[in-house]
């Protein structure tokens, strides 16, 4: 065997240590996360999940009166969520030393953008290929860039983002992905 070569059961050994590591994360943020709530006085349940190459936590509400009450942690568009995700990613950092790419959710409100997003990305593609023009989209964070990314390569098109942060958006190119 040659050196740098992974062998298949090393293959495994390692992947097995990645999933081991994003359940140590959601682990440690749900943590974080039980104590802020109990600080808040606020009632939801921990659900951790490992989504592709990244942690995923979410505080699920105890019924709808719950959920609104959640909404408080999620701020005007989620501004507050992002500001808990980035403190949930640092005492994940604080723990373990690496650095996290978390994802929180509260009361569902990361999932329904994410279908929002998902098909702003389809109509943009649509219109795309309709027109042949660029089409350009507003401002976005870098989570809904992303959504808006993949749902336009799941369409056969290209995109990219231009622009400087907070100002960055997403141009989806009427030519085919390559």
């Amino acid at each position: 065997m040659t050196e740098g070569t992974v062998t298949p059961v090393e293959q495994d050994q390692s992947e097995g240590d990645q999933l081991g590591n994003l359940e140590q994360e959601g682990e440690i943020a749900a943590d974080y996360l039980e104590a802020l709530l109990d600080i808040a006085d606020l009632d939801g349940d921990i659900d951790m999940d490992v989504e592709g190459d990244r942690a995923s936590v979410s505080i699920i509400g105890e019924g709808p009166a719950a959920d609104r009450s959640l909404l408080r942690l999620v701020g005007q568009d989620g501004e507050v969520l992002e500001a808990l995700q980035e403190l949930t990613r640092l005492a994940v950092h604080r723990e373990t030393g690496e650095r996290s790419r978390l994802m929180l959710d509260i009361a569902g409100f990361r999932a329904r953008k994410r279908a929002e997003l998902a098909e702003l990305g389809a109509q943009a593609a649509q219109e795309a290929k309709e027109s042949g023009a660029p089409v350009k989209l507003r401002p976005m964070t870098p989570f809904e860039r992303k959504v808006v990314h993949d749902a336009v390569a799941a369409a056969g098109l290209r995109s990219e983002s231009e622009g400087e942060e907070p100002q960055r958006f997403v141009v989806v190119l009427p030519s085919l992905a390559g």
